[in-house]
């Protein structure tokens, strides 16, 4: 990035020398500041990760520092976060032995309740169907080996077990029965219909698409570098123009795709030379993706192509979060674009929120 965000400090009051002593303690102070101008960067306020970050290209997102107020809730590794911006609530899902499989928080932070469940074996990935109706639905991946996964689960915001797609238990391609190995996330469509990326690591490395009866409507995949080929497909979302978003990690790369017929539409890799995009989503105004990038920590702000138009990814804004902080998986709030980041070491889940001057958002 050719430009970096430089947060402005101020020091609180202003103290009259009195020595060579004080000057040299007020010059050694002030320098300190000087550099966190010039380098943006925020300290964390204990021995955790949280509060440590860089902005750099144009200053589009900021840490929300009071988001969660109780953050010694997280005891496992969070690897996902899902929102529904109608009851204003933030689903953080965790994995780890004795540990709460999902907790609930408002927006605003207040922890709400938790629930665990020995259905789960290897959580994955976390989506919210049916956030603007009155019966909406957790989904969850499950990448375990155990007799419960390589499938996904329905859940009700309460924690219930409702359906389970796959064969559990039981690694495989088969589409009838269905059969995943290790699917990595879930996207649920307003219309009910549902993507998956399969293959967290094993043998399928495929999109599929599946009708609101959970039918297999179309599918690409294969292991390999070529066009509808994935190694890894990470995480997939879905456009208001008819195209589907997909991570593809192993080949450090983002494939689109026609939601309706399946068509292969293009390919943005350009952007993902150091590390491979693992989570992907769209912010509310439909200007950029968001992107995360686990090995570098880093969140990026991709521009938006309009309808029609693939061409090449351009970053605008980069998040560069604190070393081993290894964001896995995010989401967005749809109603007032706060950014939610699931990350596995920092064991923490954060919320930045847009920079918003005078009531009009940069």
């Amino acid at each position: 990035m050719s430009t970096q965000y430089e947060s402005i400090v101020k020091s609180p009051m202003l103290v009259k020398k009195r020595d060579y002593t004080w000057w040299m303690a007020s010059s050694m102070a002030s320098l300190v500041l000087l550099m966190m101008v010039l380098y943006g960067t925020h300290q964390p306020c204990s021995a955790s990760l949280r509060h440590e970050y860089r902005l750099h290209g144009r200053p589009l997102y900021k840490l929300d520092l009071s988001w969660p107020k109780n953050n010694e809730l997280f005891t496992g590794e969070v690897f996902g976060v899902a929102v529904n911006p109608y009851a204003g609530v933030v689903y953080v899902a965790q994995r780890g032995d004795n540990v709460p499989k999902v907790m609930v928080f408002t927006t605003d932070g207040d922890f709400l309740l938790s629930w665990n469940t020995t259905t789960l074996e290897m959580p994955h990935g976390i989506f919210l169907a049916g956030a603007a109706s009155s019966n909406p639905t957790v989904w969850i991946t499950d990448v375990g080996n155990g007799p419960f996964g390589h499938c996904i689960k329905q859940y009700l915001p309460s924690g219930r077990l409702l359906q389970v797609i796959g064969t559990p238990g039981k690694a495989g391609s088969g589409l009838d029965p269905l059969q995943f190995d290790q699917p990595a996330e879930i996207f649920v469509h307003d219309s009910g219909e549902v993507y998956i990326v399969d293959g967290d690591g094993g043998i399928n490395n495929r999109l599929i698409k599946l009708s609101k009866e959970l039918e297999v409507l179309w599918i690409h995949g294969g292991k390999g570098q070529g066009l509808a080929h994935f190694y890894i497909p990470h995480s997939v979302t879905v456009d208001n123009t008819q195209r589907v978003w997909v991570a593809d990690r192993g080949n450090k790369r983002i494939q689109v795709f026609n939601s309706i017929t399946g068509e292969w539409l293009g390919v943005w890799g350009s952007c993902f030379t150091e590390d491979a995009p693992f989570s992907i989503r769209l912010t509310p105004d439909k200007k950029y993706f968001i992107v995360v990038q686990l090995n570098t920590n880093q969140i990026l702000l991709l521009n938006a192509p309009p309808v029609g138009l693939i061409g090449q990814c351009r970053v605008v804004s980069v998040i560069q979060l604190a070393d081993e902080v290894k964001p896995h998986l995010l989401d967005l709030d749809l109603k007032t674009g706060a950014l939610y980041v699931a990350e596995i070491g920092a064991k923490q889940a954060q919320k930045f929120t847009r920079f918003n001057l005078g009531g009009r958002f940069l």
